[in-house]
């Protein structure tokens, strides 16, 4: 059943820095012993967030000379006073958190009201802003919105925008290393691990990275303009209103394949579907395939490839393999 209207609010990533920050303040202010070190280790074997929040806590604490310094035993302490050392402990935990806040721009306060929305395999939904904005998310996405909608921000995976330009209050889609700034735009945005894809399809936007000195890259697209960027490359073309509206189908539930490399569409069709196509043979992976095809009917592009290719389709428990 399609998700288009449930909402999905995922664990916080404030409260797994919180609960870093909890972590690290016991660790620096009581007698840490070999059972508590086990129970940090399980925390952190949970989730790779954890311990991501664990390393910037940490790297917060250890940059603070100041709590740095408190951490020096007393000549009282050192004689065996446990109250003074339990009472300092308190201060110790107190200061480790407020400084990791500090650290990391108060973003326990200032992101409080953030809501993640997220859309499984096959899914998708649309999102309403407060500003009179849209965004739907496809297949495997997940979108954190800020507070005041000004910031969003593409975790992983696909989404297209419509937004309500203002002037005064510019929007914003942060994803990894690069920024968009909305101009007055409708854009589909498509985040893979290692290459981010913009594609405008009305209006304007400015796509940057963050980066900083010769790496630093940015560009104006207009609509047509379809951008590739990758850690130090960004490039811009210009594509035939065709193509941009063959990445969309997904918002009316089709794939839209034209003079597609065989394996790339059975990738595409993996995005959509728990159970993978495999396209063993190389030579097999260049052919090239045309037609709209269901998002779901795996079984119709298969036929299709039987049909045209003279291909062996093996349906196993888990994949569907396409050979010669």
């Amino acid at each position: 059943m399609s998700g288009q209207h449930q909402e999905n609010i995922l664990p916080s990533a404030i409260d797994v820095r919180a609960r870093a920050a909890e972590w690290l303040a016991k660790r620096v202010s009581e007698d840490w012993d070999g059972n508590q070190q086990i129970a940090l280790d399980a925390w952190l074997a949970e989730s790779p967030a954890h311990r991501i929040a664990y390393l910037r806590v940490n790297g917060a604490w250890s940059h603070t000379s100041r709590l740095a310094a408190l951490r020096v035993p007393s000549p009282v302490e050192i004689g065996g006073s446990k109250r003074l050392k339990r009472a300092t402990g308190r201060v110790v935990a107190i200061l480790v958190l407020a400084i990791i806040v500090s650290a990391s721009g108060a973003a326990y306060f200032l992101t409080a009201g953030d809501k993640t929305y997220t859309t499984q395999i096959g899914d998708h939904k649309i999102v309403a802003l407060n500003d009179g904005s849209q965004v739907e998310l496809n297949t495997d996405t997940t979108l954190r919105v800020s507070a005041n909608a000004g910031t969003v921000t593409l975790v992983k995976g696909e989404a297209f925008f419509q937004i309500k330009h203002d002037a005064s209050r510019l929007f914003r889609v942060i994803i990894g290393n690069h920024r968009i700034t909305d101009l007055g735009t409708k854009f589909l945005v498509r985040s893979d691990p290692n290459r981010l894809e913009v594609a405008l399809v009305e209006g304007r936007a400015r796509l940057e990275s963050s980066a900083t000195g010769a790496s630093a890259q940015s560009a104006i697209l207009v609509s047509g303009d379809v951008a590739v960027a990758t850690a130090g490359s960004l490039s811009v073309t210009k594509e035939v209103a065709r193509r941009v509206k063959a990445e969309l189908g997904w918002q009316r539930g089709v794939l839209i394949f034209d003079s597609t490399p065989l394996a790339e569409a059975a990738a595409e069709f993996n995005r959509y579907n728990e159970k993978k196509l495999i396209v063993r043979d190389a030579s097999v992976a260049r052919f090239k395939i045309d037609g709209t095809f269901p998002i779901k009917n795996v079984g119709q592009f298969t036929e299709v490839a039987q049909a045209v290719f003279g291909l062996h389709v093996s349906k196993l428990d888990d994949e569907t393999v396409i050979s010669r």
